[in-house]
């Protein structure tokens, strides 16, 4: 016998009582055709009797289930089980009526026959029509053979995917149990398949059951939760698989969806929520433009900028493979035709004033910077001008031409920077609060700051990948190095949000989480390929490379961090910098880089960081100079 029903069941116990007193009344009126029934038989209609045929039967549906399954999910394998009850059922009550002797006038046969149909119809029509109202799913059906599979949720996504499984028996798998952390939902059923039991008992489910897979049928599972499964099923020796994100099972066929769990599922932080449409009002009907737009970064500013209908969208990049992928997405797959690619150098001011001409752009999203530390370390000419001085121009013609924002796309290296790249950065940083503050600034300038994506070109996954596809070793810097991640969507729905609320020379940061350990990441990441470290796949410690820190930081000890309109974006605020003496620097940076001195260059780099001058401040007396790095140390 079944658990008994629980209180969110009581519903469709007191439904069924109405059905079978129905039932139970109408078959004497059909057999006798109304009032001509004999007067001997009006016993039987007596509300006492009613009741005594609702209690024989109430009870043997609870038996049989009928209340450990939800309406919205009955399927016919439900309902085949539904008829096994009411027969029982109605034998049960002619039982009790024959040997209690209980009146004089037996009952009629044709009585049991009529009340059988119409109980069965009110039982299964009711079903039907509820789960015709709540969802109008097509019914399901049984898969003949397959992998096994234990999937763990029994939601609406479980459901789902249960039934694309149930109907489709070229899919492979046989769905034997689900489970769940709702101890209330154990012994329900979906589409005829029972939960097993809570995600706590899942190691001795899956020990016990041996499925082919389990499956994670939770999108909207945090990382903890996903790990915690992981390692039950990598103990067992259970193969794992997950579903992608909600919006994913929109755009694609369920079932086509399922995937290995990667390891951006194991990072243990919630995935940040915004609502782009409600947010990006200042871009609907503007003319955008970004810049980097082939890299990471600017890609996907470009996929979400084009969801909500600006007038055009300009795409710039000096990289032509990049620049050409994200236009034809753009055009083909996304069907947004308001597109104009730019290929040019966003340092070349000729090239940018002949663009801001011709399209006028309103806002401005600046994503374009080289930005792998080690390459910039080695070429440090470059990282001055492709980050700093590109930076200045861009700034710089978006003001002459009357852009109404600028957004720049900027680093967690750019604080207490200790290398060419973050120093680099670091100088992008303050020309945004510079210009921001000038007083005749038509331009809302502001700063988004944040630390590694997930999956960005040369980000520490890819490479990952690719060294354990080879067997190893991987190679970690230091064994207590620590990152933090986020994925590039929600990155740069962040972007856009800090560019609505920001504006006078503002920059943010966003909220990354707790920051992970590189060397778990990697053991994590190796697990996943369903090998050991140390044992299958060695991982090798290389040493930290010149000028990296072993944390980063997401704000320096001399900056003041404040809620922001957005839970996950902090206002970040420093004294004002000198905007006359960063220009003269800056200067000074372009004649270096114009004469390739690059000894020099670094030097000077060095100096402006450890300076940063406040407005108002003496020479020689600058905010960071006791966090400033030795030129020899950058070099």
């Amino acid at each position: 016998m079944r658990s008994p029903v629980n209180h969110h069941r009581l519903w469709q116990l007191v439904v069924d009582a109405a059905l079978i007193a129905a039932a139970w009344v109408l078959s004497w009126y059909v057999r006798f055709e109304g009032d001509t029934r004999p007067v001997y038989y009006d016993r039987y209609l007596d509300w006492d009797v009613v009741v005594l045929v609702v209690g024989i039967t109430l009870p043997v549906f609870i038996a049989f289930g009928f209340y450990n399954r939800w309406w919205r999910y009955v399927s016919t394998r439900d309902m085949w089980g539904a008829v096994r009850g009411v027969t029982v059922a109605v034998i049960a009550v002619f039982l009790i009526f024959t040997l209690l002797d209980f009146h004089p006038a037996k009952v009629p046969r044709g009585i049991w026959i009529v009340d059988t149909l119409l109980l069965l119809a009110f039982v299964t029509g009711s079903r039907f029509l509820a789960r015709t109202l709540i969802e109008r799913p097509a019914a399901g059906a049984i898969v003949a053979r397959g992998k096994e599979v234990i999937i763990v949720g029994a939601g609406d996504a479980a459901q789902l995917i249960l039934r694309e499984l149930l109907r489709s028996p070229a899919l492979g798998y046989t769905p034997i149990g689900l489970v769940d952390d709702d101890p209330r939902k154990k012994n329900l059923r979906l589409h005829g398949i029972r939960v097993l039991g809570t995600t706590t008992e899942l190691p001795h489910l899956l020990r016990d059951r041996r499925p082919d897979e389990l499956l994670i049928a939770i999108p909207s599972a945090s990382g903890d939760v996903r790990e915690r499964i992981v390692e039950v099923a990598r103990a067992e020796r259970v193969p794992v698989k997950t579903l992608p994100g909600l919006a994913e099972l929109i755009e694609a066929n369920l079932a086509g969806q399922i995937r290995p769990v990667e390891v951006e599922d194991l990072l243990g932080r919630e995935p940040v929520e915004v609502d782009l449409e409600s947010i990006a009002g200042y871009l609907t009907g503007e003319v955008v433009l970004v810049t980097g737009a082939g890299g990471s970064i600017g890609s996907e500013l470009c996929r979400q900028i084009a969801r909500v209908t600006p007038t055009r969208l300009v795409l710039v990049d000096n990289g032509e493979p990049g620049l050409f992928e994200i236009e034809r997405e753009l055009v083909d797959e996304r069907e947004f035709h308001a597109t104009a690619a730019v290929l040019a150098d966003a340092g070349n001011a000729t090239k940018m004033r002949q663009v801001f001409e011709k399209y006028r752009p309103g806002v401005v999203f600046h994503a374009a910077a080289y930005k792998h530390v080690p390459l910039m370390e080695a070429n440090p000419l470059e990282a001055v001008r492709n980050n700093t001085l590109v930076t200045r121009t861009v700034a710089d013609v978006a003001v002459e031409f009357g852009a109404k924002r600028f957004v720049l796309v900027s680093t967690d290296k750019a604080v207490n920077a200790k290398t060419v790249m973050g120093q680099s950065k670091a100088l992008c940083e303050w020309i945004v609060e510079a210009w921001g503050h000038h007083d005749d600034a038509e331009t809302r300038f502001c700063g988004v700051r944040f630390g590694n994506v997930l999956g960005s070109s040369g980000s520490v996954i890819p490479i990952f990948r690719r060294q354990i596809a080879r067997g190893g070793p991987v190679t970690v810097t230091h064994p207590e190095m620590t990152r933090y991640f986020m994925t590039i969507p929600e990155a740069v729905q962040l972007v856009i949000q800090a560019g609505a609320i920001g504006g006078r020379g503002q920059v943010y940061v966003l909220d990354m989480g707790d920051p992970v350990k590189i060397v778990d990441l990697a053991d994590t990441m190796i697990r996943l390929s369903g090998k050991e470290p140390g044992t299958d796949v060695e991982v090798e410690f290389v040493g930290a490379r010149p000028g990296e820190k072993l944390h980063e930081e997401l704000w320096s000890k001399t900056e003041t961090v404040t809620p922001s309109d957005h839970e996950a974006i902090l206002l970040v605020t420093r004294p004002p910098i000198d905007a006359h003496w960063l220009e003269e620097e800056l200067d000074e940076l372009e004649r270096l880089v114009d004469n390739g001195e690059t000894l020099d260059l670094v030097g000077r780099l060095n100096a402006i960081v450890g300076e940063r001058r406040p407005v108002g401040a003496p020479a020689g007396d600058g905010a960071g100079a006791a966090e400033a790095t030795p030129a020899s140390e950058a070099v």
